[in-house]
């Protein structure tokens, strides 16, 4: 298994083809923006110069890494000879099952289809191809370069040839996955984003500021970052979708999103991406920016 194919070139599109290619595995990073393409491979040159930096890696392994690299706007051909598929797009299920569809189209019969989601059912996204026993998720944690987890989730049709490759191909990263069923959120957000949730909630009533409510939680937690600064880091958009499907999911107000946070993804303040979020980073600076929306 030599060609991997990785779908979105976004912040976990390039990080997961960067992982790959840093193990000397070819990759084809597709995308239907080649701007975002070319943001992609900057991004993974930048992550490498750090790696350079602090002697993790050579000049020369990061000349390797980037040359094992090839970019396409085109799916169908770069699909062509892909053993492994990582979908990494938006957490939007319609748009998934589009990109499944497509991939059962244009994958060779072999190609085992996995998805990077963080929360949509990998059974659902499964249905939509004619090889359910070969697909299963592969949920990468950001930074994918530095994070060691990546949970598996197996849908309910999953072989076990599928995930015993797919295991074996994480630890071929220096990775550790773990299995995981294939319930809504999975085990890692099924616990972070109500946390994030409750944290939106307790600025939304009142109770402290951005910087208090991150302080108590690195401080008094030993987390290495606050919930709301991680909120960012994230993406607003991306942790109300996935609240949204959990609250679906389960049928429950205990992963109801926020009233703030709603609101601030329809202003379009989702955190670093955008510039601006529960803080502003604008000028590489952090500001409480969310006081105006308290009750």
């Amino acid at each position: 298994m030599k060609n991997i194919a990785v779908i979105g070139a976004g912040t976990m599109g390039n990080g997961i083809a960067h992982a790959f290619a840093q193990c000397n595995y070819r990759v084809q990073l597709i995308d239907i923006s080649q701007a975002s393409l070319n943001k992609g491979i900057a991004t993974i040159s930048k992550n490498l110069d750090r790696m350079v930096a602090k002697e993790r890696i050579t000049e020369a392994q990061k000349a390797q890494t980037l040359a094992n690299i090839t970019t396409f706007t085109n799916m169908e051909e770069g699909l062509e000879y892909a053993s492994l598929v990582v979908e990494a797009a938006t957490e939007n299920l319609d748009l998934k099952l589009k990109i499944f569809r497509d991939l059962e189209r244009f994958c060779p019969d072999d190609t085992i289809l996995a998805s990077n989601t963080s929360s949509i059912s990998i059974t659902k996204i499964a249905a939509v191809t004619s090889r359910p026993e070969m697909v299963i998720g592969m949920h990468f944690m950001n930074p994918v370069p530095i994070m060691k987890l990546v949970e598996i989730i197996k849908g309910y049709n999953t072989s076990d040839e599928t995930y015993n490759t797919v295991r074996a191909l994480s630890e071929e990263l220096g990775k550790v996955p773990v299995e995981v069923n294939d319930y809504p959120g999975f085990v890692a957000n099924r616990i972070l984003m109500p946390m994030i949730n409750e944290s939106i909630e307790t600025l939304y009533n009142g109770v402290a500021g951005v910087k208090e409510i991150d302080t108590v939680m690195m401080l008094g937690m030993a987390h290495p970052m606050g919930p709301l600064a991680l909120a960012d880091f994230i993406g607003l958009d991306v942790c109300l979708s996935i609240l949204n499907v959990m609250h679906d999911g389960f049928k429950t107000s205990k992963y109801a999103p926020c009233p703030l946070l709603v609101n601030m993804v329809m202003a379009g303040k989702l955190g670093v991406k955008s510039g601006e979020g529960f803080y502003d980073y604008s000028q590489n600076r952090k500001a409480e920016v969310v006081a105006k929306s308290f009750h």
